[in-house]
């Protein structure tokens, strides 16, 4: 029979693992006795361990949350995967969270065991993060709006627009979307009666809490594809589609789902995406380094062929030669 010490670990080992353990299940999971089970968790108990029971036969034995958080028991894969995932989020867009990270990291390889540095260490070295341009947001306003989404709740907050503007929106949460770079909230704005997509790094106060609100259809069965149609197309001045002449697996290497919706196409990739000018798109896609057609709009096709006779005549006589029109040129019209 184990020692008690031993015996508390393997039972708060065994409560960790499953939401609820019958007695007479732990028991024979533990070979001890259900005397011994009940005496274990009232010392668990004595602990700080907030562990609670239900009476009767379906009764039994759960591990709630409590105000203290107590030492969690990982085996070894767990604590690798814990301490990979430490190290990933050391850059995160969460304002603090990084730095808290490097914190958890540290105590966490302070008690790693001997047996797990190695792997530890070979894992981290042999992975490597780029960084990435991100918007930093107040964990407060992350964790607010994930509360009230599992609540259902109406909450209220001052949200600054890009011109500036700042106003009081009253909102009912519905989803969080991280985008890599950015969070938004996807929300049925209660003043404009109709659903709209925030920025989290824009919200100028802390969500408050209110009234609880029903469920409502969703704008679309795919929030994440909708908030990328919100945030690539909906807001800009010209709605661009273009064909690119390669897989969308090469296409997105080069461009982030915040930047443009792709759609495959027979091999090829479909690429849409809001823009304010007619110069940036053309821009864009050219420096993918993919031939591509102009489907949408019509302004962007004359556009292109006003911009591909003024580099025509930047680079000189010779280049009459592979002119757009004679099929070899990177920017062609399609109808």
């Amino acid at each position: 029979m184990l020692e008690t010490s031993a015996r508390l670990l393997q039972l708060l080992s065994l409560l960790q693992l499953r939401r609820e353990w019958t007695g007479p299940a732990l028991a024979e999971r533990m070979s001890v006795t259900e005397r011994t089970v009940r005496r274990d968790i009232g010392k668990l108990r004595t602990l700080g361990y907030p562990i609670h029971a239900s009476p009767g036969i379906a009764g039994g034995y759960q591990l709630g949350a409590g105000a203290q958080l107590p030492p969690l028991l990982l085996d070894d894969d767990e604590a690798l995967a814990v301490a990979i995932g430490l190290s990933a989020v050391t850059a995160s867009p969460v304002s603090g969270l990084g730095e808290a990270s490097v914190r958890a990291l540290t105590k966490l390889e302070q008690v790693l065991p001997g047996r797990l540095r190695p792997k530890f260490a070979g894992l981290r070295t042999a992975v490597t993060r780029m960084a990435a341009v991100s918007t930093p947001v107040n964990p407060e306003v992350l964790t607010a709006f994930s509360a009230a989404i599992t609540e259902r709740r109406v909450v209220v907050f001052r949200y600054e627009r890009h011109d500036g503007e700042s106003s009081r929106r009253v909102v009912e949460p519905v989803r969080l979307v991280d985008t890599g770079r950015r969070w938004y909230l996807v929300a049925w704005d209660t003043g404009r009666q109709d659903w709209r997509t925030f920025r989290v790094d824009r919200c100028r106060s802390v969500p408050s809490p209110r009234d609880r609100f029903p469920g409502r259809p969703l704008p679309a069965s795919d929030l994440a594809g909708y908030v990328q149609k919100s945030i690539t197309r909906s807001p800009y001045s010209h709605d661009v589609v273009v064909r690119i002449h390669a897989s969308v697996a090469d296409v997105s290497q080069l461009v982030p789902p915040n930047i443009a919706e792709l759609e495959d196409d027979a091999g090829r990739t479909i690429m849409r995406f809001g823009a304010d000018s007619l110069e940036w798109p053309l821009m864009h896609v050219a420096a993918l380094g993919f031939d591509f057609d102009i489907l949408e709009p019509l302004a962007l096709q004359e556009h292109a062929i006003t911009v591909a006779a003024r580099l025509i005549h930047a680079a000189g006589p010779a280049a009459h030669a592979t002119a757009p029109g004679d099929g070899h040129g990177p920017v062609s019209r399609s109808s």
